[in-house]
């Protein structure tokens, strides 16, 4: 594994000396395989992890196992949601699992309110963590209360080209149907009036996608 005070420079310039040296110090870092589940619903968390290197897709699921995408983590930021269950000792309301290759560094949680008092930028981190992911969590009711699902679908692949760089989507069309909380029929109809506009090219298990990110560049 890469020099984790390296990464921690590069994704955090803006810590102080003395708290990049205590996350060194009490972090444990992670490698995550694409699909490797980080974060489970139900789960008491007992630390929380800052992003290095990949993206994590953060969900949540119905009764019925469907999952809902509320938003992506990137490199140098911090999932917002699992931190209100660690204030709160609470049991996750969220499921993390790795979009690609990721690297990350868990910090226990008992260090959380002694950073906030002690370092003013961590604070300040804090509170911008949370105003992003308020944000985004409009972002995603209003897209499912006021969006045509074509629309939603296309704001699926502008989100993981913003999340990952990627411009092609590997799995099958259930797969994202899960994601948006539909049916795999009603993905595969929009998918094929997508192809005929030449937004995407279909083959099996994988989308390219980069004709809509192209139009919108």
């Amino acid at each position: 594994m890469s020099d984790i005070k390296t990464y921690l420079n590069k994704r955090f310039p803006f810590f102080e000396d003395e708290l990049l040296k205590e996350i060194e110090q009490c972090g444990t870092p992670l490698q995550l395989q694409a699909g490797e589940e980080i974060l489970r619903e139900g789960q008491f968390i007992k630390s929380f992890p800052l992003i290095l290197e990949g993206s994590l897709r953060v969900i949540r699921h119905d009764d019925d196992a469907r999952e809902l995408l509320l938003y992506y983590l990137n490199p140098g930021e911090v999932c917002s949601m699992a931190l209100t269950c660690c204030m709160g000792q609470q049991q996750s309301n969220i499921t993390a699992i790795a979009e690609q290759d990721s690297l990350i560094i868990r910090i226990p949680v008992s260090y959380l309110d002694q950073w906030m008092v002690t370092y003013p930028n961590w604070k300040s981190y804090m509170m911008y963590a949370y105003r992003k992911r308020f944000d985004e969590l409009l972002d995603t009711i209003d897209a499912i209360a006021f969006m045509d699902l074509d629309k939603r679908l296309e704001r699926f692949f502008y989100s993981r080209f913003e999340a990952t760089g990627e411009k092609q989507f590997h799995g099958k069309h259930q797969d994202i149907a899960y994601q948006l909380n539909t049916s795999r029929e009603v993905i595969s109809r929009l998918l094929k009036k997508m192809e005929q506009k030449g937004l995407v090219h279909l083959s099996r298990n994988r989308i390219d996608f980069s004709p809509l990110i192209q139009q919108n560049q």
